[in-house]
């Protein structure tokens, strides 16, 4: 018997996770990539033994909130593994909270789902690389057709949205980025995200200095003229 959605944290108040809105964070363990950038290798493998929050303990903090906080953002790890995430979606909407989603984009039937039933008001999907070197790069059998259906339900769900990519050297370049910013050419926002050197999931990336703030704008402007806003965050 299901014991519901796992979550193993709870922060409490966050002013930049879901863009306009103020929000808590809930963290969600498991994930179905091995990005070697990940600095969240304890969500992928020693999750298991950590504390759980309930479904029930997040309502119960949840609700009397609300209209001070707008609602929540479901992060992790990869929130869509799990089949037990569309029922407490449909729990957090029926007391009236906003909901946006993290996700990798690896299971465009239960995003198809979320967005059919208007379970999500803003997604976040993940471009991790050009699209036909994810098989390479994420440890996982994944075909570019299912990270493309994964962006057209997103794009044309009338939700709100973002693409996101972290620009790790070494891992995504100019050329790369030039790609993904063909693949969502005409999308709403595409923000890209700077790389936090520490203690990641290849030891190879633990090393990597980021690219600079100047570089990085040289990126935004790049990848500008293919959607309707590209921003840079940090």
């Amino acid at each position: 018997m299901s014991q519901g959605l796992p979550i193993v944290g709870i922060d409490r108040l966050s002013l930049s996770d879901y863009p306009g809105k103020i929000c808590a964070n809930l963290i969600v363990p498991g994930c179905n990539f091995r990005c070697p950038y990940c600095y969240q290798s304890e969500l992928i493998f020693d999750f298991i033994p950590m504390p759980k929050v309930t479904e029930d303990e997040v309502i119960a903090f949840l609700h009397p909130r609300l209209g001070f906080l707008d609602g929540v953002c479901i992060t992790g790890g990869e929130p869509t593994v799990h089949r037990e995430l569309l029922t407490f979606i449909g729990r957090l909407k029926s007391i009236g909270s906003l909901v946006k989603l993290d996700t990798n984009g690896s299971h465009p039937g239960r995003l198809a789902h979320a967005l059919g039933k208007k379970l999500v008001d803003y997604v976040s999907m993940d471009i991790k690389f050009p699209l036909k070197k994810y098989q390479e790069k994420v440890g996982y059998r994944i075909t570019p057709e299912e990270l493309l259906d994964s962006i057209q339900l997103i794009r044309r769900s009338g939700a709100d949205y973002e693409f996101r990519t972290t620009v790790v050297p070494g891992l995504v370049d100019e050329k790369d980025l030039l790609e993904i910013a063909e693949t969502l050419r005409g999308s709403k926002r595409y923000v890209l995200q700077g790389f936090k050197p520490g203690l990641t999931l290849s030891k190879e990336c633990e090393a990597v200095s980021p690219y600079s703030l100047s570089e990085m704008k040289g990126f935004r402007d790049l990848v500008a003229p293919y959607v309707g806003e590209a921003k840079l965050r940090f």
